[in-house]
């Protein structure tokens, strides 16, 4: 697989960057006729995660020179929303440095590539608009993101208490001064930084909920509204902090993953002493000691001792598996039972668990078909609603007889509330990063919410076959004796005497079956090119070896002929025990079929997805295992370009077509098809760095789970899209027949975002 990903890597850059507005996600390797979102991936070098760029918890490179200039990430604490960004993008676009942005707004991190002398001023443009950029430390990345202090909860509660008094002071007809210093107390201990925002942002021509809100609760207080123009901000900064604590949910998505490692790790020291240490200054090729029930804390491979290990953090498997001397470790996985020593062989910062949350957070800038669909709608939705509220505050008093200023100019400011799409924009994001923090903790690393999107389109699924469907390890699978004058024990003691020597797979099956039989001693051995092998036993010659060598002795009959024809039929490979005579005996060996592709098989059908197996074996095996499993079609002998052709002859059909396959020569066929599967890409950096979907072990039933997952996102988007636009026409016809006011449309603001960052969150949840 390494070997494959590498290849594909040359055509792949995986880059997540949105360069401006237009431009989109996608493998620049694929074909013309793929989505949109396909056409440029890798159109821009050096992105956050090229070759030979750091890899960090914080998931991004801060600083990389690229063609034509630097590509910059920074971090921006206040960047929480689309607001933020809307300001941002249009201060930057502007300038003639500035090449391409890219925002990530889950992790609060702008990528820039700028010209190499325009650093400073794209850090002054963004501190011009009221933000504070972290730029990259002396390593040349970013620091972890630091928690901010908690705000003093004083000057809300004092808002409250102010709000409530002016709305008492109207309804007990208080004296009216009493009521107006009330508002403005509770507007200036609460509104000032709304205030402050709106400025900034109408400054930059850029109609934001600050500036909405700004111009709403101004204009409440210039037409005599004065409790409602508190009680607005009052609510207004309520829902800014509901809203911002239900978005670090999901922004906190994959912190679990994060800390799934131990910060603390006991390493051996140069005098033969065990110390514990911090985790994160462990060097490469030092030995670490886990004890039973201890969690792994850095990638490394055994070097004494055994265990069973539990890996469900990386993979979901939901059984430990057994590890011994020479076998590969992972960070986050949890050891059950026996103590062993191993050696690092990653470090923290590179380690497998390292590479899937770099993966997981660059995947969440890659905005999806349906995101990118809101984006644009929102840039259309919030002067359309303006410019409505400025006719419902001129036309009316104005042609219509009896219309009154006050009453039309409030129902405008009620729309103005309602103009922010904050509900809708940030709707798509939460669901995207929550279905692929779901998916990773399950074992699934999906790299973009491109493929999330659209794994539920799925018509065709082609598959390799070897270490795909099949364990990839032959085994033996029968046993027969042919001469008469000869026993069972004697005719495999001579089979695994010659099988041991040879290193052919079929040979080693035929060895591991017969382990426990004593061996002969062998002389003269001999490896028969593409026959099998022969040697000299107690004197006597001994041929161990395939149809075609049988033959070549003139050992065949025909009833021997019709036994193989059996068994070949049903995909197995024939070996034959022969002397200087006869035949002795008939040993079959196959690569068997796992468990779960059977089961995996059967759950893509039932989803309505159609299976293809594509192999190098020969028709005959192709045929059998395809049957074994319940495969709809099956090629066999398939050289790299036949299963290229294979793939593209289902896209001219119109079929959306995925492919598994953990092979060089399976190259072709990922890179060609819609979403690429890569088969136990644990502990493997190259799949992690660029498969479109990599399955962390090698259980195919992660991919009807995808497709499910898949699914389920769709479906929340649209819920999402429906309660965001629905609740907004519901205000907007209430308004318009004066029944909506202005704290009722806050109230709205907040409730749908609420609604759809909950719904979102759901996919947490979901059983993939």
């Amino acid at each position: 697989m390494a070997n494959y990903l590498q290849i594909k890597s040359k055509h792949s850059h995986g880059s997540n960057c949105n360069h401006g507005h237009s431009h989109d996600h996608g493998h620049d390797h694929k074909h013309e006729e793929k989505q949109e979102h396909k056409h440029d991936h890798g159109a821009h070098a050096g992105r956050a995660c090229s070759a030979g760029a750091p890899v960090t918890f914080t998931g991004l490179a801060a600083q990389i020179a690229v063609d034509g200039g630097v590509r910059t990430a920074m971090r921006i604490t206040q960047m929480d929303c689309p607001t933020e960004e809307g300001l941002i993008r249009k201060k930057l676009g502007g300038m003639a440095q500035v090449k391409s942005m890219e925002f990530n707004l889950m992790q609060r991190v702008l990528t820039v590539v700028h010209a190499p002398e325009a650093l400073d001023s794209v850090i002054q443009a963004i501190r011009s608009l009221g933000f504070e950029p972290e730029l990259p430390g002396a390593s040349g990345e970013l620091a972890a993101e630091v928690q901010a202090p908690a705000k003093a909860w004083w000057p809300l509660a004092l808002a409250v208490v102010a709000a409530i008094g002016a709305e008492a002071s109207s309804w007990l007809a208080w004296p009216a001064a009493l009521g107006i210093a009330l508002a403005l107390l509770a507007i200036g201990a609460c509104g000032l930084s709304t205030y402050k925002k709106g400025w900034i942002a109408l400054r930059n021509g850029n109609l934001n909920i600050n500036a909405l809100m700004s111009i709403a609760v101004t204009g409440a207080a210039l037409i005599g509204q004065w409790p409602e123009a508190a009680m607005v901000m009052v609510l207004f900064t309520i829902a800014e902090l509901i809203e911002a604590k239900s978005l670090d949910r999901a922004r906190n998505a994959i912190k679990g993953l994060m800390q799934l490692t131990p910060e603390r790790a006991t390493v051996q020291q140069a005098d033969g002493s065990w110390s514990d240490v911090d985790a994160k200054s462990v060097t490469l090729g030092s030995v670490v000691r886990i004890k039973p029930g201890e969690r792994i804390g850095l990638d490394g491979q055994i070097v004494q001792g055994r265990s069973s290990i539990n890996q469900a953090p990386i993979t979901g498997e939901s059984l430990p598996v057994d590890k011994a001397e020479g076998d590969a470790v992972f960070a986050g996985t949890i050891n059950e039972s026996g103590s062993f020593d191993y050696r690092v062989t990653a470090a923290a910062n590179d380690s497998t668990l390292a590479r899937i949350i770099h993966a997981v957070e660059e995947a969440q800038g890659a905005k999806a078909p349906t995101q990118r669909f809101v984006d644009q709608f929102s840039r259309i939705y919030t002067p359309t609603v303006f410019g409505l509220a400025v006719l419902v505050a001129v036309l009316p008093p104005l042609l219509i007889t009896g219309a009154g200023w006050h009453e039309w100019i409030y129902k405008a400011l009620v729309l103005l509330v309602i103009a922010c799409p904050c509900a809708l924009v940030i709707s798509t994001p939460v669901t995207i990063v929550s279905g692929l923090a779901a998916a990773a903790r399950r074992g699934i690393l999906i790299k973009g919410g491109v493929y999330l999107e659209d794994g539920r389109k799925l018509s065709w699924l082609a598959l390799d076959k070897t270490g795909t469907i099949t364990h990839g390890k032959p085994m033996q699978t029968d046993f027969a004796v042919i001469a008469t004058d000869v026993s069972a024990e004697d005719s495999q003691r001579w089979a695994m005497s010659l099988a041991a020597r040879s290193d052919h797979p079929v040979s080693k099956a035929i060895a591991k079956a017969n382990i426990g039989t004593a061996p002969e001693q062998v002389e003269a051995f001999e490896a028969l090119l593409g026959r099998g092998v022969r040697g000299v036993i107690n004197g006597r010659n001994y041929f161990l070896g395939n149809h075609h060598m049988v033959e070549e002795l003139g050992r065949c009959s025909l009833e021997l002929e019709a036994r193989l024809d059996v068994l070949e039929r049903q995909g197995k490979s024939v070996v034959l025990l022969v002397d200087d005579s006869h035949v002795l005996a008939l040993f079959a060996v196959a690569d068997t079929v796992k468990e779960s592709s059977r089961a995996a098989i059967a759950e893509l059908h039932a989803l309505g997805i159609k299976t293809m197996m594509l192999t190098g074996d020969n028709p005959h095996t192709a045929e059998a295992i395809a049957a074994q499993v319940g495969i709809d079609e099956a090629r066999g002998n398939q050289l790299p370009q036949d299963k290229l052709q294979a793939i593209e002859a289902l896209a001219r059909k119109g079929a959306v077509v995925g492919m598994v396959g953990d092979g060089i020569n399976d190259a072709p066929a990922l890179a060609r098809a819609n979403i690429g599967f890569a088969m136990g890409a644990m502990g493997t950096d190259t799949a992690i760095e660029t498969a479109d979907v990599a399955l962390m072990d090698d259980d195919l039933r992660k991919i009807p789970g995808f497709v499910r997952l898949s699914r389920a996102t769709h479906s929340i988007l649209m819920q999402n899209i429906a309660l965001a636009l629905g609740i907004k026409l519901v205000f907007l016809v209430l308004t318009l027949t004066g029944a909506g006011t202005m704290w009722m449309a806050v109230f709205a603001d907040v409730g749908a975002s609420l609604l759809v960052i909950g719904n979102g969150l759901r996919l947490m949840r979901h059983k993939v």
